[in-house]
């Protein structure tokens, strides 16, 4: 089915984005054409496998396996994304990929998780009518509703913001300018560690208005922090199939999300940022947040 003399080693620099390949052992081999799936894999020999490169991007890689599972490796591949599936998993009913096996160590991890059916929103959105777009929003408001009432662990009860697992958070607006990182406590300790990064980082126009243009917020709630077409999963009929890559997913204030969404990042050229924001069930100034990006992005 191969030819022994055209592999290449199974190593991430030598895996293209988009490409397919045979796996024998430690040995990648070009995935010939085929019209039928179903036969392709069935014909596959037991010490072969079919990969298809999902996404790689910052020393990470994920790769499907066989069209049945899914893993995301590489440096920076936390327990916290981990455990976030978990998370929503246990306590609500929104569709996320099943975390059946994890490996982590020296920066470095490894998540194995079931596949989630469907095709990227990111590949479909601008092919959809207004009303087909006001559909999808609703639908992804009505999973981050849920999202919101996942309950903080005990041992979680006394930080303000915080990943999944407890872990200090990677978004560049709270990484800590001191090492090690401090805990977030409250939300005076929030907007001081934004206005920090800002004023490090060369902010100098709103140097003495942000601290006030800052939203506050009296409660923090589960939130993925990285909703975006390229991370919702949709069918045929336009229905959310899935939420992926948990990676930034914890305890934010109640605003964050729609912050995040809001993100000049997260519209990709079209109009999503736009519809979200017109189907919102609420709505927040971001105008601070909004400040913050332009010098930390």
């Amino acid at each position: 089915m191969t030819d022994p003399s055209g592999g290449i080693p199974f190593r991430t620099q030598n895996m293209r984005k988009g490409d397919r390949y045979i796996k024998i052992g430690n040995t990648l081999f070009p995935c010939p054409e085929f019209e039928n799936i179903t036969d392709f894999i069935t014909d596959l020999p037991p010490d072969q496998e079919l990969i298809t490169v999902l996404d790689k991007q910052m020393g990470r890689i994920i790769l499907e396996y066989d069209f049945s599972y899914v893993t995301k490796s590489g440096h920076g591949v936390r327990p916290a994304e981990a455990e976030a599936m978990r998370l929503v998993s246990k306590h609500t009913s929104v569709p996320v990929p099943e975390v059946f096996f994890t490996e982590f160590g020296h920066g470095y991890g490894s998540i194995y998780m079931t596949r989630i059916p469907g095709s990227p929103l990111e590949e479909k959105w601008d092919t959809l009518d207004e009303k087909s777009k006001e559909s999808v929003c609703l639908q992804v408001w009505g999973l981050i509703s849920k999202i919101r009432t996942i309950p903080r662990p005990s041992e979680l009860q006394g930080l303000f913001q915080c990943a999944a697992d407890g872990s200090l958070s990677r978004d560049p607006l709270l990484e800590d300018l001191r090492d090690p990182g401090r805990p977030l406590m409250n939300d005076s300790d929030l907007r001081t560690r934004i206005f920090e990064r800002y004023y490090a980082c060369g902010g100098r126009r709103f140097e003495h208005q942000l601290p006030d243009m800052l939203p506050r917020s009296d409660c923090t709630v589960f939130t993925h922090a990285d909703i975006a077409p390229r991370n919702i999963m949709v069918d045929e009929r336009n229905t959310v199939t899935g939420i992926l890559d948990w990676e930034y997913a914890g305890w934010y204030p109640d605003y964050w999300e729609y912050a995040q969404i809001l993100r000049p990042a997260a519209a990709f050229g079209g109009d999503w940022s736009v519809w979200m924001d017109r189907t919102a069930p609420q709505r927040w100034d971001i105008s601070g947040i909004t400040a913050a990006r332009r010098v930390l992005f």
